[in-house]
């Protein structure tokens, strides 16, 4: 057997001890870039809302022009706001029952939202303006509004607006 070197053991043991004293700073660095990535990873939505909004609109927009109640629905937030003097849709009963109030009332949606484009109001709302259905064609004057906001469950029409009341 060869006998042990208590000095030659102890060097060994703390040769790396002086290289992670004078960078500390890399192991910080490294805990920082991995929470942030963390952080980032948690909220999905945080990089993608403008074209996650984007696949909700063209999926509620084709529900709207084929008349997809059910699916529409789905895509409501509820209560769901309604213009000044109107009662709020309560629930999806409710919006089912008064579904042509909302998308053939003052406006033609299915018509207006084939050529609508969005306007992003906010990082988390976007809102389609329509014209009058008797003026379908007078995109200067539309007042009808369609108010879309991004919740925990995703994007949903959460309210109906006529900026002229």
């Amino acid at each position: 057997m060869t006998p042990i070197n208590a000095n030659k053991v102890l060097s060994e043991l703390h040769s790396f001890v002086p290289v992670r004293a004078c960078r500390p700073w890399r192991v910080v660095r490294r805990q920082i870039w991995l929470a942030g990535v963390l952080i980032l990873l948690s909220f999905p939505n945080a990089f993608a809302q403008s074209s996650d909004f984007s696949t909700f609109w063209k999926e509620f927009k084709s529900a709207v022009i084929a008349g997809d109640k059910a699916k529409v629905a789905e895509m409501t937030k509820f209560p769901l706001s309604m213009p000044y003097s109107v009662k709020a849709v309560k629930n999806k009963e409710d919006f089912l029952r008064r579904y042509n109030e909302i998308f053939k009332g003052e406006a033609n949606a299915a018509q207006c939202f084939v050529s609508a484009k969005p306007r992003k109001e906010s990082a988390g709302r976007y809102e389609i303006y329509c014209p009058f259905k008797d003026t379908p064609d007078d995109r200067e004057n539309a007042p009808i509004r369609f108010i879309f906001e991004s919740r925990k469950s995703g994007w949903k029409f959460t309210g109906l607006d006529n900026v002229n009341e």
